[in-house]
């Protein structure tokens, strides 16, 4: 199963290595990564790969939104079918 990881907020040290880390410990792959930064914004966009992964998505998905709140950024994580219905014209 693919999941699409968003990270939303103000920039600041860490963010990347601290949700990569949170990611590889529970086995998931990362597939694609988008990052930008604007005016000190920080928006990255991930596809990931949780085949391997060693949690559910319902507890990967808190893991993640406590590594955001910790680091000040909104972390959201859909499975990737959801993500793309949602953004179909």
């Amino acid at each position: 199963m693919k999941i699409v990881v968003t990270i939303i907020g103000q920039d600041r040290i860490g963010i990347v290595a601290k949700i990569s880390t949170a990611l590889a410990e529970a086995e998931v792959n990362i597939m694609d990564i988008n990052q930008n930064i604007m005016n000190g914004f920080f928006n990255m966009v991930m596809i990931a790969d949780m085949q391997r992964a060693t949690l559910p998505l319902d507890a990967l998905q808190k893991k993640l939104a406590d590594v955001g709140r910790a680091l000040g950024v909104d972390v959201k994580i859909q499975h990737e079918d959801i993500f793309n219905a949602m953004h179909r014209i």
